[in-house]
């Protein structure tokens, strides 16, 4: 039988209980000032000038898709190849800036056509959407190399420069002006002060000896953008089937049940981000498949505490929960919001197993969670069950596809039989002859 992996070191995990504590308040961090920007802005704004702010914050969520698959890339490369450090890294800034580029200007190109379809008052918005596209772009290829290196405290600055920056400056915006287009500044100029942080994070990096004598052939920055690409896929894949069941809802329930499910799945984003910072401090560690074997079941069972415990929270503090997504006037939810943490939960452990399928390189994997998608859209059209109903559909399908999953990146990467520490040969039969050795198959 394979040998089982040997247990993370007590350095290893001291590490990790560090540098993951450290990611866990910057990113609470992040995600409070990010949501008092949300309340702020939608309460000084009012309902029509804050729906189109509210339109085109959701569309730069869906663009983030490019500047989190530039992160992925950026750390799994540099985690698999820490020898390349130097030109690596010089390859990811290119095409992090080319990236960047290529996304403002195509938003530009398009900034009419986003102006008709959101019904923004003035072109500006659209254009500063453009304007704020391009930052977060950049700091995304900044934090994959802090997140490679594993430099938890430059990515931690990094992740709470980006919450405040967007508070302070984007709230600026809104009282210096009242406008969409005043928040849209200060959210493009908020955009900057992340890439300053990963800037100095960058220029402050220790040179290693790894640095002066590279090995192997460095990466084109034609085949980082390739990469880029195809982790920018797998994400936009989770982000349409973590997003796609509001939409639903939304054609399926009337306004009153669409309303209560929308404010239900606040709790679900909440639970889903809770545990962001072991995909952020793990990721790292499963480009190696022997660091994949040791640590992935850990982390996704860690990912499940903090759900199971959170949910287990809401259950108990009904009362409190509904404060949480709304107030009173979501009382209805009451009963069933443990029900959307759950779902939460279930989102929060395929989100780390994205990030593994990342790591692997398997990318045909995503289609699964494509075909998830296509199985939901038909499914939740047809049923008849209210909120209860739409949501444990929902959280059906999705623990369908995080079975699947975890069985095939489990066997992905279980050793092989025939390895050094597989089952024991049988000595072979004498020969007349001796004969030169037959070079041993790679399925051994």
């Amino acid at each position: 039988m394979p040998a089982r992996p040997a247990p993370p070191s007590l350095a290893a995990v001291r590490r990790w209980l560090v540098g993951g504590s450290a990611i866990a308040a910057a990113i609470a961090v992040m995600n409070l000032t990010t949501y008092g920007f949300t309340v702020l802005a939608a309460r000084f704004l009012g309902p029509e000038e804050y729906g189109q702010l509210g339109s085109l914050m959701g569309l730069l969520l869906v663009l983030s898709v490019v500047s989190l698959g530039l992160q992925a890339t950026a750390a799994r490369r540099l985690a698999a190849h820490p020898e390349q450090a130097a030109p690596l890294e010089s390859a990811v800034v290119r095409a992090t800036w080319r990236a960047a580029a290529l996304l403002g200007v195509a938003l530009l190109v398009v900034s009419p056509l986003v102006e008709r379809l959101l019904r923004l008052e003035t072109p500006l918005s659209a254009v500063l959407l453009a304007a704020a596209a391009v930052p977060l772009t950049v700091m995304g290829g900044q934090a994959g190399l802090l997140q490679g290196e594993k430099r938890w405290a430059p990515l931690s600055f990094l992740y709470v420069a980006a919450g405040t920056g967007r508070l302070v400056l984007g709230l600026g915006g809104v009282a210096l002006t009242g406008t969409t287009a005043g928040a849209m500044a200060g959210v493009a100029l908020g955009g900057l002060a992340p890439v300053a942080v990963g800037w100095w994070g960058l220029r402050a990096r220790q040179p290693r000896e790894a640095d002066a004598a590279p090995s192997g052939e460095p990466p084109a920055t034609r085949e980082v953008l390739v990469e880029i690409t195809q982790s920018s896929h797998a994400l936009l894949a989770f982000f349409v089937l973590s997003n796609l069941d509001v939409v639903i809802a939304r054609a399926v329930l009337d306004d009153r049940l669409s309303g209560l499910y929308a404010a239900g799945l606040i709790m679900t984003k909440a639970v889903l981000f809770l545990p962001q910072f072991v995909v952020v401090v793990v990721f790292p560690s499963l480009t190696d498949a022997a660091s994949r074997r040791r640590l992935f079941l850990p982390a996704l069972t860690a990912v499940l505490g903090i759900g199971v415990v959170t949910t287990l929270g809401v259950l108990a503090l009904p009362g409190l929960a509904v404060t949480f997504v709304g107030g009173g006037a979501y009382d209805d939810l009451r009963g069933l919001l443990w029900l959307f943490a759950a779902l939460g939960t279930v989102l929060a452990m395929l989100q780390l197993i994205v990030y593994q399928v990342l790591a692997q390189r398997s990318h045909r994997r995503v289609l699964l969670i494509w075909a998830a998608v296509a199985v939901l859209t038909p499914a939740a059209a047809l049923t008849a069950g209210g909120v209860t109903g739409l949501v444990a559909l929902v959280t059906g399908v999705d623990v369908a596809l995080l079975a699947l999953l975890v069985v095939l990146v489990v066997r992905a990467d279980a050793p092989p039989r025939g390895g050094e520490h597989g089952r024991v040969r049988a000595p072979a039969a004498p020969e007349p002859e001796p004969a030169p050795a037959a070079p041993r198959s790679s399925e051994e």
